[in-house]
């Protein structure tokens, strides 16, 4: 397989902004889909052109601000109104007036929300579908179609969910994008699910999970290994209620353990860069135990993790976090040792050695200092000092400069 025919879709900008606390100027949003475009996603969904005047004004400016190396921009909407034709469609029109080269349109594949949201019948909603495809396909975009609670629908009324795919399908669209909208669902379902619906239909499928149940980046593996190439998250997993599958995992997951090249090993390293680039424009951090970018992804804090560290880092590490940009940390406390004061040690640039005096003393000072309430896990320069001066005074304070005089006035005022 290649990167070209694997879909990585990010949308960040649009499905990601629904997080509680996430407010993004139009600024904002082009320098996110930077730093997306650097990573190396194939496309970034800007928004909603036509129902958020933000979205609207992104696509505007995006058209000349913003120059793309991998991504192709998205714009995103929903299919025409009931009993109104597609072209005569305002929101329609505003996803044609984006200019993207692709547009994801959401579509409604489970029963129950044809009839109670959209308040439309089962074959009007697939006539919608149908219609409003093919008016953006004659118009020369790219159609991705999103199945909106497809695993949810799909259990309830498999027919009519397969009827959704094949609409969508048969008027042009490039793929159709399965959704577990609600989150709920575990990846044997999702499995399953996937299976079923290529074998049914042979369209070609994507998936968008939530995080509901805290699978959501394990239902998009799932899904991949039952044939999806197609593959939509965002970053940080940001999103409404628990969030989307995170798509900085999903990617290095399918590059690192399915062998699948969706980027190039070189945007892989920068991974740890965007992310944290993503997180401080958007100004909500990322988990710091995120898996793979999470600045304590590769922390170790256990003297029995340390002392293994020392001999291979592959011991207690699943991968290089060079790979992904990240690197090898080490906490000192009480939990630890020699090995512990070591490795932290040669982080800060000190060369010593586990079995000497001055490790020893050192690490024994540690764990009294702790055990009286000091805390050095996050006080590396408290470390340092320590460690100096154990290494220039045998445990005397150390002194890196002589106070040759001092003077100290007090002013009351007038």
């Amino acid at each position: 397989m290649t990167a070209q025919r694997f879909q990585l879709y990010d949308t960040t900008l649009r499905d990601g902004t629904q997080q509680e606390g996430m407010v993004l100027t139009v600024d904002d949003k082009l320098a996110v889909a930077r730093h997306l475009d650097a990573f190396g996603v194939g496309f970034i969904e800007g928004g909603w052109p036509g129902a958020v005047p933000k979205d609207t004004e992104f696509f505007r400016r995006a058209r000349t601000e913003l120059r793309l190396g991998t991504a192709e921009l998205a714009a995103f909407g929903a299919t025409r109104k009931p009993g109104v034709a597609a072209a005569a469609d305002p929101q329609v029109r505003a996803l044609l007036d984006a200019e993207t080269p692709v547009v994801t349109l959401v579509a409604k594949s489970h029963p129950r929300h044809v009839e109670l949201a959209l308040r439309t019948t089962l074959a009007e909603n697939l006539a919608m579908i149908g219609d409003t495809v093919r008016l953006l396909v004659r118009e020369g975009r790219r159609v991705f179609v999103d199945a909106e609670h497809y695993v949810d629908g799909y259990r309830l009324d498999r027919g009519y969910a397969l009827d959704v795919v094949r609409a969508a399908a048969g008027a042009g669209a490039e793929a159709v994008v399965l959704c577990d909208t609600n989150g709920g669902s575990l990846p044997d379902a999702v499995r399953a699910v996937v299976t079923a619906t290529a074998g049914a239909t042979g369209v070609p499928l994507g998936i968008h999970c939530h995080d509901d149940s805290g699978c959501a980046v394990a239902n998009t593996i799932a899904a991949v290994d039952a044939g999806v190439r197609h593959v939509q998250g965002t970053a940080h997993g940001y999103g409404e209620r628990c969030g989307n599958a995170d798509l900085f995992t999903v990617a290095a997951n399918l590059v690192l353990k399915r062998g699948l090249p969706v980027v190039p090993a070189a945007r892989l390293r920068g991974m740890a860069l965007s992310a944290r680039a993503v997180a401080e424009l958007t100004g909500v951090p990322g988990r710091a135990a995120a898996p793979y970018v999470g600045p304590a992804a590769f922390t170790h804090k256990a003297g029995l993790h340390a002392s293994a560290l020392r001999v291979d880092p592959g011991l207690y590490q699943h991968i290089d976090p060079a790979l992904v940009g990240n690197g090898m940390r080490t906490l000192v406390s009480d939990m630890g040792g020699r090995s512990s004061v070591e490795l932290k040690a040669r982080e800060l640039g000190y060369e010593v050695d586990a079995g000497s005096e001055t490790v020893a003393r050192a690490a024994a000072r540690i764990k009294d200092l702790e055990n009286r309430g000091h805390s050095f896990e996050s006080a590396d320069a408290s470390f340092e000092l320590l460690l100096r001066e154990e290494l220039d005074g045998g445990g005397r304070p150390a002194r890196p400069f002589e106070v040759v005089s001092w003077d100290v006035r007090v002013d009351a005022g007038p």
